[in-house]
């Protein structure tokens, strides 16, 4: 396996940048964000249900929810113990039902009810972190303006080298610095389905990883 020049802001041995974003390309090619959603609202919505759920537990409220919810208007106008109901299977469902409704009579007051297309409006959201930001702006409206920074992001970036933060902007802040641009949203779907499916939290697979030989962190030796 060819050595990759590594970026200059790197450890000699970190995983290197290029050759990462070219082997996810080929391991993911269709890597997206996995919540279904028709309008911005609805991925705003579901991104807030997603917390501490699955995304097919998700999906599978949100295919009715969605159908009896299209406008910021709908959230609010029902009682907050109908929303609940409505979204009980996702857990913490009172909260949940609370923070949308608070969210959607936020949009409405500021925003007419529209979801704002920049991450310093969106995050002024109740319930909305640069995370669900930066997920809403990439995926709803086609706007890359920072990098997703989940769990499994978070963790990878640390275990390749990228990074020595634990604090999810400082992660991202040195993401955005050592990734091209163009690749920041493709490069975090492609990290949380490798961080889902190979490099796990407490016993990552590198026996099955293909950037193993590189990895700074992996269980496996280097090539010789």
């Amino acid at each position: 396996m060819p050595q990759k020049t590594v970026p200059a802001a790197l450890p000699v041995d970190a995983l290197p940048i290029q050759f990462t974003i070219d082997e996810f390309e080929q391991l993911y090619p269709t890597a997206r964000y996995d919540l279904n959603f028709s309008t911005p609202l609805d991925l705003l919505v579901a991104a807030q249900l997603a917390a501490q759920c699955t995304d097919k537990r998700v999906n599978s409220v949100t295919r009715q929810l969605f159908q009896k919810y299209r406008v910021a208007e709908d959230y609010v106008a029902v009682p907050v113990e109908e929303l609940e109901e409505d979204v009980k299977l996702t857990g913490f469902y009172r909260k949940k039902a609370r923070q949308i409704q608070a969210a959607c009579q936020y949009l409405l007051l500021v925003h007419q009810g529209e979801v704002p297309q920049t991450i310093e409006e969106l995050v002024k959201v109740p319930g909305v972190a640069r995370k669900t930001a930066n997920v809403i702006l990439g995926s709803a409206f086609g706007i890359v303006d920072g990098f997703i920074i989940d769990t499994h992001v978070g963790r990878l970036a640390k275990r390749f080298g990228w990074t020595q933060q634990d604090d999810p902007v400082k992660v991202e802040r040195e993401l955005m610095r050592l990734v091209p641009r163009e690749h920041w949203l493709s490069l975090a779907h492609r990290m949380i389905y490798h961080g889902r499916a190979v490099c796990v939290a407490r016993k990552p697979h590198c026996e099955q990883c293909t950037l193993a030989q590189l990895c700074p962190a992996s269980s496996l030796p280097p090539t010789p």
